[in-house]
């Protein structure tokens, strides 16, 4: 037992932590290792979720939109006819550019940021996660975001492609449609 202490005071004298310091960091860590747990279960229950409902699974299958975001649109939309079409669920999201237009002069600016800032986030992460594997795949979808890649900032490519899954989402939540990618032209 004192030789048990006195190695303790030796470690501690030689990290300079105290007794005290060394209790907070173990009560630390099991809230950590508990935090831990929670979220994998919360994973598995929304990994769950979306494979049982039909409409995340449709979503699912556009390059952007995984479990967390896919029952969380799904979850958020509800009602689908509230939206006329596409832009202005987009617009609900706050993914559109604010405009000022005037005597025939149009003006855009960034986008609005007045629709849900998280769904919107998700949205814009999951375009982000896109843009990442886009490099060198030769479907259209791919070649757009080359295109805009050239010449735009990757935030606002990705802030781009997160408007066009949200009309996407819309578009096959409000037809309760598959999602089908454009395919490239086959030369021949």
């Amino acid at each position: 037992m004192f030789e048990a202490s006195a190695g303790r005071r030796q470690q501690n004298a030689a990290d300079g932590l105290t007794d005290l310091i060394r209790e907070i960091e173990r009560e630390i860590r099991e809230e950590l290792a508990g935090l831990d747990r929670r979220i994998a279960s919360s994973n598995r229950r929304i990994r769950t979720l979306f494979r049982a409902n039909e409409a995340c699974q449709r979503i699912g299958q556009i390059e952007g939109i995984g479990p967390i975001t896919g029952t969380a649109l799904v979850a958020a939309v509800g009602d689908r006819s509230c939206f006329r079409n596409g832009r202005q669920f987009a617009a609900w999201l706050g993914l559109v550019p604010r405009q000022r237009s005037s005597g025939g002069r149009s003006r855009l600016f960034g986008i609005s940021k007045r629709g849900d800032r998280y769904l919107r986030t998700l949205m814009i992460h999951g375009a982000r996660a896109v843009l990442g594997k886009a490099h060198g795949k030769d479907d259209p979808r791919s070649q757009w975001i080359g295109r805009m890649r050239e010449r735009r900032h990757p935030n606002v490519v990705a802030v781009a492609l997160a408007n066009k899954n949200a009309r996407i989402v819309w578009s096959v939540l409000a037809h309760d449609a598959e999602y089908r990618p454009l395919r490239a032209a086959v030369a021949g």
